[in-house]
């Protein structure tokens, strides 16, 4: 299974690229897809759709997994971020691929076993869970490959879970 997570924002889109094969995982891409705050927002959303475009042809991935709003922001970045979601969302449905969404809290929870964990924390458990020689940077390409670990380890559970209650 391939599972690309996704830390969403207008400004920077941390994507990670996460395997999980016989149990265990490996990372196989992570960056910031970076948008200049100087263009309209149409053209940055735009760049970003182009982008995951780009990602999901180059790693054909089983889901998409996204870090959930966090709503402490002001409601303008809120909204930016749901934008930027949208985007990576109607991405993903164009390929055909099912999207899933966790919070911040269960995230770090799944990564670090403390849903209050610092980034510095979840960064030293994403190089140590996926066998990195060093912490992925920056901060947001580090989420996203803690969004994809979380799924990895959350998705079979969860789908357990519906078909025992169908």
């Amino acid at each position: 299974m391939i599972i690309l997570g996704i830390d969403p924002g207008l400004a920077s889109t941390g994507y990670g690229v996460v395997a999980l094969r016989g149990g265990r995982l490996a990372a196989l891409d992570g960056g910031v897809i970076e948008t200049p705050a100087g263009i309209p927002t149409e053209r940055r959303l735009a760049d970003i759709h182009d982008e995951m475009e780009r990602l999901l042809s180059t790693h054909a991935p089983d889901a998409v997994a996204l870090e959930e709003l966090y709503f402490g922001q002001n409601v303008r970045t809120a909204f930016a971020v749901g934008h930027a979601r949208g985007v990576v969302m109607l991405a993903a449905g164009r390929h055909g691929l099912p999207c899933s969404s966790y919070t911040p809290q269960k995230v770090k929870a799944a990564v670090c076993g403390n849903g209050r964990a610092g980034k510095d924390q979840v960064a030293r458990m994403v190089r140590m869970l996926l066998g990195l020689t060093e912490e992925p940077r920056p901060d947001h390409a580090a989420d996203a490959l803690a969004v994809a670990i979380c799924h990895a380890n959350c998705a079979p559970l969860s789908r357990a879970l519906a078909e025992a209650t169908a």
